[in-house]
């Protein structure tokens, strides 16, 4: 993400990424299905609430509540580089879909 220019800042976990949604804002969060202490959809519900994307990526898509899943965009794991920039930038912007 740094080599296409994205400026990007990392948590571990959905305490640390909600802790950073606070004060901060964001055009995309990029979650993983699960964090030590809960869900990706955790954050994006957060992340939700001030209107920002959320892209989930998940080797655990069918261990993951559905309802809840479902509610976002996501990629299954192994992803490619080049994979996750085109659906980075089709989340950003839906016209280019």
């Amino acid at each position: 993400l740094l080599s296409a220019e994205y400026r990007v800042d990392s948590a571990a976990t959905v305490e640390a990424a909600c802790a950073l949604l606070g004060p901060q804002t964001y055009d995309l969060v990029l979650a993983d299905g699960r964090l030590e202490d809960g869900t990706g959809m955790m954050v994006a519900e957060k992340a939700a609430r001030s209107g920002t994307k959320t892209l989930i990526i998940t080797g655990y898509a069918f261990d993951l509540p559905k309802d809840q899943l479902g509610r976002y965009e996501f990629l299954l794991k192994p992803v490619r580089p080049q994979e996750l920039l085109d659906a980075i930038g089709r989340v950003l912007d839906p016209a280019r879909s």
